[in-house]
């Protein structure tokens, strides 16, 4: 048998085992949801380093023997 041939007006399908296009919204929302993720990781990051060098020092400050180690902040 030979091959079926398209109606005159219909345009033959250049690649016909080509895929769908995908949406790109898809994309965009691993995107969007990688970067807050990641913005939440340095935030938490950041909060930590802080909390902990407030700590090493008081810990210095203790461990050299000073008893008024509370940081006094000036009056505004």
């Amino acid at each position: 048998m030979s091959e079926s041939k398209s109606d005159p007006g219909e345009k033959p399908n250049p690649r016909p085992n080509s895929r769908p296009q995908r949406q790109s919204g898809n994309d965009r929302r691993g995107a969007i949801a990688g970067l807050i993720i990641a913005i939440v990781i340095l935030g938490v990051g950041w909060w930590l380093a802080r909390d902990l060098t407030a700590a090493s020092k008081m810990q210095d400050c203790l461990m050299s023997g000073r008893t008024n180690c509370n940081v006094i902040e000036p009056a505004r």
